[in-house]
């Protein structure tokens, strides 16, 4: 049964002060449907050998952590504190599994250059029958690498940031949620936190809202495409162009290479 305000309050006293197991353990009860909910929105296909309770099992382990590094004194919402690190838990256990075909990596990668080259060519992000025109494919495919982009190759901010050598590792939505984080390399998280945040700020208007719905009201993007009354594979491109932005942002801001 979920707890009232005034036992979370409780708990997370008693959890954080007293280090009371039982509380942390209540905690995390109460919380529990967040990971369901996240791998839900996450992943409406599964590849190949895993089922909705592997990635569950990986969200449990990032709704952990997240319980056990929140500071309830400070002015963040637990809910998307937890939220960012279950997402990334899941992100990263797809990767490990490395479940995307390569034939769809090279039409994927392939995608992205053709968007980023006819953006510059026009100033402005190009629709789908130019995409379409330039690969030599049909609209419909370029919908279908769109949507297949989102749901299977996102590198987003839930992305894992690797320090000059590669051996740490940090969520970019563990860095806005919690401006303590760092890395233990070269680059501050504070500082990640704060060319990343101006990136974000530097967005056109519509791809900032697809961050904010998307990362922060935890709305999927055909959700989103209802809410800017546009297709689910044009949401998947302003998300997609946001990324590229960003991308380029904090390596021309901060020398910080996302993969």
């Amino acid at each position: 049964m979920p707890l009232s305000a005034e036992q979370l309050q409780k708990a997370w006293k008693d959890y954080k002060v007293f280090k009371d197991p039982d509380a942390r353990a209540e905690i995390i009860n109460h919380f529990s449907y967040l990971v369901k909910i996240t791998a839900g929105r996450l992943v409406t296909s599964l590849p190949g050998g895993l089922d909705r309770e592997d990635l569950v099992g990986a969200g449990v382990i990032g709704l952990i952590k997240s319980v056990d590094q929140f500071d309830p004194t400070r002015d963040v919402k637990f809910e998307t504190y937890a939220i960012a690190l279950i997402r990334g838990a899941i992100l990263e256990m797809l990767r490990d599994e490395d479940w995307v075909p390569r034939s769809i990596r090279e039409k994927l990668k392939a995608l992205d250059r053709t968007m980023m080259s006819l953006e510059t060519q026009l100033g402005r992000p190009a629709t789908d029958h130019e995409i379409a025109e330039t690969m030599e494919v049909s609209k419909e495919e370029v919908s279908e690498l769109m949507v297949r982009m989102g749901r299977t190759n996102i590198y987003s901010l839930d992305d894992i940031l690797g320090t000059s050598d590669g051996e740490e590792h940090v969520s970019f939505l563990e860095l806005l949620a919690d401006d303590d984080s760092n890395t233990s390399g070269e680059v501050e998280g504070k500082e990640i936190r704060r060319i990343l945040t101006s990136g974000v700020d530097h967005l056109p208007e519509r791809e900032r809202l697809v961050i904010a719905l998307y990362y922060f009201e935890g709305l999927t993007f055909k959700e989103i495409g209802r809410v800017l009354s546009v297709s689910e594979s044009r949401v998947y491109q302003l998300h997609t162009q946001a990324m590229n932005r960003l991308r380029n942002f904090m390596r021309q801001e901060g020398g910080i290479q996302i993969r």
